[in-house]
């Protein structure tokens, strides 16, 4: 599959709903929670990787957290080259206390969803 080719409705809509709990009032931890799982989902496509950056640098905002705003302004500048270059880690939550190139577990309904997708995973 392209990387450049539109996310599957399954998975835009598995997307859309974790961004919308990561933007929703609550508890700041379900929403970092929910930010990661849609940075997660996203990598694989610039503009939807570049915008949970985006709602992940207005949490820490919230937050107060400098050291996760500075983490996040470096991430919304390599997101979109990252992704259009297929080069990002797979399962990476995108938080600042991960490494930029770490990868990570995918959780189950994630990489199927992925997979269903037709986005290869790394063993």
């Amino acid at each position: 599959m392209s990387r450049r080719s539109p996310m599957p409705p399954a998975l835009f809509e598995a997307f859309t709903a974790e961004m919308a709990a990561a933007r929703a009032s609550g508890p700041t931890a379900q929403r970092w929670r929910a930010v990661e799982r849609a940075h997660i989902l996203s990598q694989p496509w610039p503009w939807p990787h570049t915008r949970t950056h985006g709602v992940m640098f207005r949490l820490a905002l919230q937050d107060r957290d400098v050291w996760e705003m500075l983490g996040q302004v470096v991430r919304l500048v390599v997101a979109a080259p990252g992704s259009a270059a297929g080069k990002y880690p797979d399962g990476n939550t995108g938080r600042t206390r991960v490494g930029i190139n770490t990868p990570m577990p995918i959780p189950d309904d994630l990489a199927a969803l992925l997979r269903e997708a037709g986005i290869a995973l790394q063993p």
